[in-house]
């Protein structure tokens, strides 16, 4: 009976001892260990940043092949919303640039360079069709012709005008009407029909 004391307090020391070593020697591990983190983390892991998914030029989905103009066009939505035309991450033509027009907005860029040439909008509504004409007529083999309807491109179209989109690669113009919305890139002495065109919609992206 004597020494049921001093057994329990060695047992007691032994457990003390056995607990101390398992505990030092899970925390001198990698830091991998559930109890490591616990302890040395908070109890949770750090998190992970997610990627940041990459951006292109002009908000494209995808980049576009080497040796080629990366652009995308907005057309305005009813008289509201302007049109929107970017080439090679500058904008060309927006609402916040205060440079849009009622009726069709058109850039004209270098083809072989890529600079811009002009920009200019042509009231299609109220407006006199032969500036636009004045606008298309002269221009140089090789120019890109970028277009984004705001509002009403095609009440003061004449047959010239859609013949000249027509010459520049539209399909759509022949049948362009009040207030539909039309996004184009054509080129002086193109040979097929563009691919780049979207309309007449609500609204055109291209």
């Amino acid at each position: 009976m004597r020494l049921a004391g001093p057994l329990r307090a060695a047992v007691v020391l032994l457990l003390l001892g056995l607990t101390w070593l398992l505990a030092s020697t899970i925390l001198k591990g990698d830091g991998t260990s559930l109890l490591a983190r616990f302890f040395f983390r908070g109890g949770s892991e750090e998190p992970t940043a997610e990627p940041k998914p990459h951006k292109y030029k002009c908000g494209l989905s995808a980049p576009c092949p080497q040796k080629h103009l990366a652009f995308r066009l907005v057309s305005g939505a009813a008289n509201v919303i302007g049109p929107k035309i970017c080439l090679e991450d500058k904008i060309l033509v927006s609402s916040v640039k205060n440079n849009v027009g009622r009726g069709l907005n058109i850039a004209l860029v270098n083809g072989v360079s890529g600079e811009l040439l002009e920009i200019k909008s042509f009231d299609m509504w109220a407006g006199d069709v032969a500036d636009l004409l004045k606008f298309l007529r002269p221009l140089h083999e090789g120019t890109l012709v970028f277009v984004a309807s705001f509002d009403d491109p095609a009440t003061k179209l004449n047959d010239e005008a859609r013949a000249l989109f027509g010459e520049l690669g539209s399909t759509a113009v022949k049948e362009l009407g009040f207030r539909d919305s039309w996004v184009f890139v054509g080129a002086k002495g193109i040979e097929n029909k563009s691919p780049f065109e979207q309309g007449p919609f609500l609204t055109a992206v291209l």
